[in-house]
C-alpha cells in the first residue's frame, strides 16, 4: 500500500511529460507532412546518370569528368 504513494506520482509524472512532448510535436509540426516520408523509401528522387556525349578528337581537353574510372 506504501508503494502506491510512490507509484501513482510518478505516474501522473510520465503522463504529464508524454502530454507536454505531444502538444510540442504538434505545434512545431512534426506532423505536418506524413505521406513524403513514407513514400521516400518507395521513389528515387535521384536523377538517372548521363551518359557523356560522343566528342571530337579533341586532345587539349583534359576534363576528368569525361575519363573512365576503373
Amino acid at each position: 500500500m506504501a508503494s502506491l504513494y510512490i507509484l501513482i506520482p510518478i505516474a501522473i509524472m510520465l503522463v504529464c511529460v508524454a502530454a507536454v512532448v505531444f502538444i510540442w510535436a504538434v505545434k512545431s509540426d512534426q506532423f505536418e507532412d506524413l505521406e513524403r516520408q513514407g513514400s521516400s523509401i518507395l521513389f528515387d528522387e535521384e536523377e538517372p546518370e548521363k551518359k557523356p556525349t560522343p566528342q571530337s578528337n579533341d586532345t587539349e581537353n583534359t576534363d576528368s569528368s569525361h575519363h573512365d574510372k576503373r
